[in-house]
């Protein structure tokens, strides 16, 4: 029979989903807001009257606990050590303010640039975070993209009734379109609506005609004339209304349709003061719940518990729950902080929720209204089973812990081999069983710095995620040094998850230490026309003890055709086409190609007068430093050429490739030109980054070989949609996945020569991948290239599409059928992220922390280019590849 010290201890220690919460700021936008905002709705000069009230006073006696102060201690005291936290180990105090948090359900839609992105805080709590959608934010962020393009009616547009309706259509498509896209997303667990705040809960409910009526007017003359002003704030009440209702039907028919059931979260204040209490009324969405659309998403209305801790007096909290345990069956209530901007304010609420809970379960059991069993299964389900439940969610509730061992987080469990603080610089480690085995070949580089005798630097180059060169500049001395000392570059793990203008993703950890270790077989002289006398050396990342990292990309490689040729018996060759597009830029920025009287294949005067020299020094400078160019030619787009460079093994081959596009795009600056790698710089023309992959064996028989390779590319057909998110890893690469293009095409298929699909068998033991382009990361791509063809070589799988020997766009649906072509080729990013985030086949052979990572680094780099309008994201992709 259970106890009150029983139920005491579920109280206390019982792990909780927070099903209503928001991210917190990065630590240098925390000092300009105001840690008084935790326990108050109140705003500007209202603020500081807030010292007085007794849940401020009651929060500083419990941040003195928190922030391990004495108990004389200031709110200015408080706020010094605060400044101190975040200047130090902040990661390590958020761990403590997360402590108990099992799972959030962050509704991310309440700021955006100045926090962790959703995930970032999965680092923190026992399981994970999961969003839920703001769909006010989600249409305030299509209406300010519609203004960025031009398309959303301002100034006297505002008066043409055709203009305003066309937008509006236009508007609706995208939101609607939106939600379904995140209705769809495993990572969304719920919906919420601001509309309270907004215009009230008084929607009015009619039919889709009307309600579509009652946006558009609402639109046209009540949101446009101000939406600049108020940064597309979305408060128009018929505009508003219809939100809701298309949500709440969306939600509707994926229920019946697909069995996928997401709530919809309505926040009703705390008497805020941009609240109309006399609308915030729930009574008011009795005719939307009678109108069956949220009936269906669940079959119960649920009471979220949340902000009034720590926002009201403990006896206030007390009271407030009792009257909703008195009015509201247990089953129907949900715990939550409604934490925002601080990890306090996480502490703060769970700790006041559990003193306020405790205080009325063991009330209730003393008084014979509940037994002791049935209080801790009120504790249990409030805390954890009810949201569970409503959120579909598939985790269980854990073991309560002991106080002496508290339960780590899910990141202390994955990921502890990723965290660990090592001095720079490392000095390698080898086995102890190869006691005279040296990192570095030391009579490689002593013959090469012979044979250049005036090199004085050493450029140490890695390739990010995001496929932006990296550099360290070493003078020749310390990089003798390093090498003789068994030593490696030091760089912070976190460089790993930055953007390309040091934009921070949730990738980034400011803790542990990553070693950039030059693979000196990579030497290779700088081209003469260098500022400075050097060479250039290709590094891979291994860990603290010397061993190769996972996150590496060029290891990932590394380690699967080692792999190939021990496993299977199979080396690969790989040979580039460098496509790239030469443009000029003009006084106001804009860019423009180099040469127009242009076609495939032709020398017209101006290619010879113009480009022949620069191509000609651009070739010869390969040359010069030991890269072997096949050919080079003009393409068929204005102001594009090819450089075709020899078959390598397939790492050497990458490595020599950056190499080489290195030389092209500072030859060309150096002629005043940019030499872009953009999938598709100019309206007329597209490029790729074709790669031919060739497979070999010394000991396989050719049938064997053959029955492989067909096993290989079976499991790279297979795999092909999640490939794509590396191979086209931007939005604008998808725009060469197109018919009738000799692109990437359209379908997912294969075909011997030919070039309206992704896979062209050139012969056997000869593909070339058509869907990759120069946005990749070459090692990345390759890499997941390689892992889906292994998972097909082990499997042995049989190819079951068949060779496809004509334009697939150009067959019937019954012909392609016939062919087992029955899918596309994905026409986005955030489609091709879906399939690789659930990519199983892929995660078995490459690092699955490398390829989350990614997907969060791409998934922030488009939010950041979204941000901009269409000319200046264009220009910025342009100036970086």
């Amino acid at each position: 029979m259970a106890t009150l010290d029983d139920l005491r201890k579920v109280v206390r220690s019982c792990p909780v989903i927070d099903n209503h919460a928001h991210n917190l700021l990065l630590p240098s936008k925390q000092e300009a807001h105001d840690l008084l905002t935790a326990t108050t709705e109140a705003q500007g000069d209202a603020l500081e009257d807030t010292k007085t009230s007794l849940s401020h006073i009651r929060a500083v006696r419990q941040l003195r606990e928190l922030y391990n102060l004495d108990d004389d201690a200031t709110w200015d005291d408080l706020m010094e050590k605060r400044a101190d936290i975040l200047q130090g180990d902040f990661e390590s105090f958020l761990q403590r303010c997360f402590t108990g948090i099992h799972t959030i359900l962050m509704d991310d839609g309440l700021d955006d640039t100045t926090v962790y992105l959703y995930d970032w805080h999965d680092d923190f709590v026992l399981d994970k975070t999961f969003r839920i959608v703001r769909i006010e934010t989600v249409a305030a962020d299509i209406l300010r993209e519609m203004y960025k393009e031009g398309t959303l009616p301002i100034g006297p547009a505002i008066h043409n009734d055709d203009m305003c309706a066309e937008a509006w259509i236009t508007f609706l498509q995208a939101f609607e379109s939106s939600i379904v896209t995140e209705i769809n997303d495993s990572d969304v667990a719920g919906f919420k609506s601001v509309i309270c705040y907004r215009t009230g809960l008084d929607l009015k409910i009619a039919g889709d005609v009307q309600i579509a009526t009652n946006g558009l007017e609402a639109f046209q003359s009540s949101y446009l004339p101000n939406c600049i002003q108020k940064d597309f704030r979305i408060e128009s009440k018929g505009l508003n209304d219809s939100l809701v209702i298309s949500t709440c039907r969306l939600l509707s028919a994926a229920a019946k349709q697909d069995s996928i059931s997401k709530p919809l979260q309505f926040h009703t204040g705390l008497g805020d003061a941009d609240i109309d209490l006399l609308r915030s009324d729930p009574s008011y969405l009795q005719p939307l719940i009678t109108a069956g659309y949220l009936a269906t998403v669940y079959k119960n209305v649920y009471l979220d518990l949340g902000e009034v801790f720590p926002q009201v007096s403990r006896n206030g909290q007390e009271t407030i729950l009792r009257q909703c345990m008195e009015v509201t069956p247990i089953s129907k209530l949900l715990f939550s902080t409604d934490a925002h901007h601080f990890g306090e304010v996480y502490w703060l609420a769970l700790k006041q929720f559990r003193e306020a809970f405790e205080k009325v379960l063991v009330d209730y059991v003393e008084n014979d209204d509940l037994t002791a069993e049935q209080a801790i299964e009120a504790a249990k389900d409030i805390y954890f089973n009810n949201a569970k439940r409503v959120y579909n969610l598939t985790t269980e509730l854990p073991e309560m812990e002991s106080d002496e061992q508290p339960r780590r987080t899910r990141a202390q469990s994955n990921r502890e081999a990723r965290i660990m603080q090592a001095p720079q610089p490392l000095q390698l480690a080898w086995k102890e069983t190869e006691p005279d085995e040296k990192p570095y070949d030391l009579d490689v580089f002593t013959k090469f710095s012979k044979q250049h005798s005036g090199l004085k630097y050493i450029y140490v180059q890695w390739l990010d995620y995001v496929g932006t060169l990296r550099a360290r500049m070493l003078p020749i001395a310390a990089f003798h040094r390093l090498i003789t000392n068994s030593e490696c570059i030091g760089i912070s793990r976190g460089n790993t998850g930055t953007l390309q203008n040091d934009h921070i993703t949730s990738a980034v950890t400011p803790i542990g230490q990553l070693y950039v270790e030059p693979d000196i077989t990579t030497l290779r002289l700088s081209h003469s026309h260098d500022p400075l006398a050097s060479a250039t050396v290709i590094g891979s990342f291994c860990n603290e003890d010397g061993r190769r990292s996972d996150c590496c990309p060029r290891n990932n490689l590394r380690t699967l055709t080692e792999r190939f040729s021990n496993d299977h018996g199979i080396m690969f060759l790989a040979g580039f086409e460098i496509e790239v597009v030469f443009l000029k830029q003009n006084t106001e920025g804009e860019y423009s190609p180099w040469t127009t009287n242009h076609a495939w294949g032709t020398f017209t005067p101006e290619q010879f007068g113009v480009a022949l020299p620069v191509l000609a020094e651009i070739a010869e400078e390969l040359t010069n430093i030991g890269i072997d160019v096949q050919q080079f030619h003009s393409e068929s787009g204005p102001g594009q050429y090819e450089f075709v460079l020899s078959p390598l093994p397939v790492v050497e081959a990458i490595d020599t490739l950056l190499q080489a596009r290195q030389v092209v795009q500072q030859i060309a600056r150096l002629h005043k030109l940019r030499a872009t790698l953009h999938p598709v710089p100019l309206n007329a023309v597209g490029s790729g980054q074709h790669a031919h992959i060739s497979l070999n064996s010394t000991n396989l028989s050719q049938q064997d070989l053959e029955d492989r390779e067909l096993s290989f590319f079976a499991g790279v057909v297979e795999q092909l949609p999640a490939l794509c998110a590396l191979l086209l890893p931007n939005e604008v690469s998808y725009a060469r996945v197109a018919n009738d293009m000799w692109t990437s095409g359209a379908w997912v298929a294969w075909g011997t020569q030919n070039r309206e699909v992704p896979l062209r068998k050139v012969k056997t033991g000869r593909w070339e991948i058509r869907c990759l382009d120069g946005f990749a990361n070459p090692y990345l791509a390759i890499s997941a290239l390689l892992a889906a063809g292994l998972n097909g070589v082990e499997a042995k799988k049989h190819m079951e599409m068949k060779d496809c020997t004509e334009n697939p766009a150009r067959l019937t649906e019954a012909q392609r059928a016939e062919l087992g072509i029955t899918e596309r080729m994905p026409t986005s990013l955030e489609e091709s992220l879906r399939h690789l985030e659930t990519a199983e086949v892929l995660k078995q052979f490459l690092s699955p922390r490398m390829i989350d990572d990614y997907v969060v680094m791409k998934r922030a780099e488009k939010q950041m280019l979204d941000e901009m309008d269409g000319k200046e994201r264009h220009a910025w992709l342009i100036e970086r590849y």
